[in-house]
């Protein structure tokens, strides 16, 4: 067994991330992603779970949800494997946590008076109730999504679609597609990419790699280590690995069986390519054999009907007297041909 949990479990995911005593390896990997953009200086944890009225909504319970020094909000979501309507589901998390900064207690309509004729207006200007801070989501995933570029890293805003002009920069989707990061760690020169390779691969090591020198990897190694997980934890990520486990053989087991199938249909499609051509290329010939027999028959048809015309000359000009050399040069018979006449 490893010395270190996966992070691509829910229990490892929340041990290496979510603890208070995490924060700051989270405040490290926020701002290498978010590099140029932001810059965290602090974090607080928020309550996970959305509390909303709709009954629909109660069940939305983010893996990390945060509110930084200056305001902005992230989201940070692990998701092991696929599931169909991935990004359908990422974006209403998104617009979730959005409008729950509209659904604050301040932006509420003030109580009815009691004097009806009496204007009612609100704790704050219209406009300025819909002023949002920044939402981040950040979704790490362990499988590709079709419907995504095929690369590590995806960054979505809202823009025009022409120009490419931001409009709103209020509402941020960052998607990290592991399968795709293939450094190998001689190639990660920066803190970003040995993150990520960390997180990638630490599953599998017994030790950190000396390339990995930097403090904050040996924070992760001391948050990460199962040897020093409470008892609560370990039971819980054994169980955690367990299904990750599980869940990886039937995958495996299902790509060979699509592999399988696509490749049978290969092999069905090439012979029924191949007997079509074969089918094809004989009903070519036989039309190329007619055509060449026809061309043939008619160039020996009009041969001979030539050669008669000319023996119809040379028997006229043998019956007029006219001499047998003179008769050759004309119509071009041998002179057997003309005596025979």
């Amino acid at each position: 067994m490893s010395k270190y949990v996966n992070p691509f479990t829910d229990i490892g995911f929340k041990i290496i991330f979510g603890q208070p005593t995490s924060k700051n390896l989270l405040i490290t990997l926020l701002n290498e992603l978010l590099a140029g953009e932001h810059h965290i200086t602090e974090l607080t944890f928020l309550d996970k779970e959305d509390h909303a009225d709709n009954v629909s909504d109660k069940g939305i319970i983010y893996d990390l949800y945060c509110r930084t020094a200056s305001g902005e909000y992230i989201i940070v979501e692990m998701q092991n494997r696929w599931h169909s309507n991935f990004l359908d589901r990422t974006l209403y998390y998104v617009c979730r946590a959005v409008s729950r900064q509209i659904e604050s207690p301040s932006s509420k309509e003030v109580p009815v008076p009691e004097d009806p004729m009496t204007a009612r207006e609100p704790l704050v200007s219209y406009g300025k109730q819909y002023r949002l801070p920044t939402i981040y989501g950040i979704f790490l995933m362990n499988f590709k999504e079709e419907n995504l570029e095929a690369k590590f890293r995806t960054d979505t805003v809202l823009s025009d679609r022409d120009t490419g002009k931001i409009v709103n920069p209020h509402l941020r989707q960052i998607y990290l597609q592991f399968p795709y990061f293939t450094k190998d760690l001689s190639d990660c020169h920066t803190l970003y990419d040995k993150l990520i390779y960390a997180l990638k691969n630490m599953s599998n090591w017994n030790r950190m790699p000396d390339a990995l020198k930097e403090q904050v990897f040996e924070h992760l190694a001391r948050l990460a280590a199962v040897a020093d997980l409470s008892e609560e934890n370990r039971i819980a990520y054994d169980k955690a690995l367990d299904r990750y486990r599980v869940n990886q053989i039937v995958e495996e087991d299902e790509r060979r069986k699509n592999e399988e199938m696509r490749r049978k249909a290969a092999e069905e499609g090439l012979k029924e390519g191949m007997k079509a051509g074969l089918e094809k290329g004989v009903k070519k010939g036989r039309l190329e054999g007619i055509k060449e027999g026809m061309k043939e028959g008619l160039e020996k048809g009009l041969e001979k009907g030539e050669q008669k015309k000319q023996i119809e000359i040379a028997r006229k000009m043998r019956e007029d007297g006219i001499s047998i050399d003179i008769i050759i040069k004309y119509t071009g018979l041998q002179s057997s041909d003309i005596e025979n006449l």
